[in-house]
C-alpha cells in the first residue's frame, strides 16, 4: 500500500507539474550579456535593487585554474550590456554570488588549487576585496575553514550566513558570523532528518527574516530561524540548486537534475519553480527545455536571480550562459 501511495503521489505531482508547465507566463531569452569572449560555465546570478545584474562565471570554462588574467565577476544592466568585470586571479571556482544591503558583492570560491580557493569574498562594487573567509586553499572543517563552500547569504542586521560543503559527502554545514567576518555559530550535519543536510547548496531569506536553505541531495528546502532553529521542509519545489526570494516574497527554485539517470528526484521535472514563501504553494514551472530523462548532464539553470520588474535570471553550468525569462505579453 505505502509503494502504491508514493506512486500516486508522484503521478499526481507529474500531472501538476503539466499543467503548470502550460501555464507558464515566460519566455525564454539564451544569451544573455556580452562579455567579450566565450562564457565559462556559472551557477551564480545575483540582481541588485537597480535593476543591473551580477555574475560570476568560470573564465570560458568550467575553471578559472591556467586564466588567471581573466576577470570573472560581471555586472550587467537589465539589457546585458557590461557595466564593469573584475575578479582575476582571485577565485578558483566561482560558486554562490549575493549582493548585501550596501551593494557589495559576495562569492563562493567552492573549490581549491594551491594557495586559492575554499573561501568566501567580500568586495566593493568597484572590485575592492574588502574580506575573506576561511583559509585560502585550505580545505577544512574548523570554525574559521570551508570545505567547498557552495552559497551566501548577508542579513538585514549584517550577519554573514554560508553553506559549507558542496556535494552529499561534505561538511553539510550552516555556518553563521557577525558583520566583521567573526564565527558565531554552526548548525547541521551529514543525514536526512529535520536540521540535517546533504549537499546544502543554496541560500534565501524572506521578509520575515527566515532562512531557506536549499538542502538539493535531499530534495528538499529546509527554512530555519536565523539562529538555526528549524521550522518547516519543503519538497515541492524540486530538487533545488538555487534559490532566491524576491520582494513580494516569492521563492524562485531552480533545479537542475532531477529526472536525471543518476536516480535523483525520480517523478520531478528540472526548470524553475515559482511559489509563495510564506505557505509554499507552487504557482509556476518554467521547464527545462531538456526533460529527457536519459540526459544525465546538468541542464537549464542552477543559479536563479529575480530583478526588480520580475525578469527571471538563470545561470546554467552546462549550457555556459545566462538566460532572461520575462513575462509573456
Amino acid at each position: 500500500m505505502r509503494v502504491n501511495r508514493i506512486l500516486t503521489v508522484t503521478a499526481l505531482f507529474a500531472v501538476a507539474t503539466t499543467v503548470l508547465a502550460a501555464t507558464n507566463p515566460f519566455r525564454a531569452q539564451p544569451g544573455f550579456g556580452d562579455i567579450g569572449r566565450e562564457w565559462g560555465s556559472t551557477s551564480a546570478v545575483y540582481t541588485t535593487p537597480e535593476g543591473n545584474v551580477w555574475v560570476a562565471e568560470r573564465c570560458g570554462e568550467n575553471t578559472c585554474v591556467g586564466h588567471e588574467d581573466l576577470d570573472n565577476i560581471f555586472l550587467f544592466d537589465a539589457e546585458g550590456n557590461l557595466l564593469k568585470s573584475f575578479g582575476a586571479g582571485l577565485i578558483v571556482w566561482p560558486h554562490g554570488i549575493h549582493v548585501d544591503n550596501d551593494g557589495n558583492v559576495w562569492v563562493t570560491d567552492a573549490r581549491g588549487h594551491e594557495n586559492r580557493g575554499h573561501q568566501v569574498h567580500k568586495f566593493s562594487a568597484d572590485g575592492e576585496l574588502l574580506m575573506s573567509l576561511g583559509k585560502a586553499g585550505v580545505a577544512g572543517d574548523g570554525t574559521d575553514e570551508f570545505d567547498q563552500p557552495s552559497d551566501v547569504l548577508v542579513a538585514p542586521n549584517g550577519s554573514i550566513f554560508v553553506v559549507d560543503g558542496h556535494g552529499a559527502a561534505g561538511n553539510n554545514r550552516v555556518m553563521k558570523f557577525d558583520s566583521d567576518g567573526d564565527f558565531i555559530k554552526t548548525w547541521g550535519s551529514t543525514g536526512k532528518e529535520d536540521g540535517e543536510f546533504r549537499d546544502p547548496h543554496a541560500l534565501a531569506m524572506d521578509s520575515t527574516g527566515r532562512l531557506f536553505v536549499g538542502d538539493r541531495a535531499n530534495n528538499r528546502v529546509q527554512i530555519f530561524t536565523q539562529d538555526g532553529e528549524h521550522l518547516e521542509t519543503w519538497s515541492q519545489f524540486g530538487r533545488p540548486s538555487g534559490l532566491f526570494i524576491d520582494h513580494n516574497d516569492i521563492l524562485y527554485a531552480a533545479d537542475s537534475e532531477s529526472n536525471t539517470t543518476w536516480g535523483f528526484n525520480r517523478g520531478y521535472l528540472r526548470g524553475i519553480y515559482i511559489g509563495s514563501a510564506f505557505d509554499g504553494f507552487v504557482m509556476y514551472h518554467i521547464p527545462d527545455p531538456n526533460q529527457d530523462p536519459d540526459n544525465a548532464s546538468t541542464t537549464a539553470a542552477e543559479g536563479v536571480a529575480v530583478d526588480r520588474d520580475g525578469n527571471i535570471y538563470g545561470a546554467e553550468v552546462g549550457p555556459q550562459q545566462i538566460v532572461k525569462y520575462s513575462r509573456r505579453r
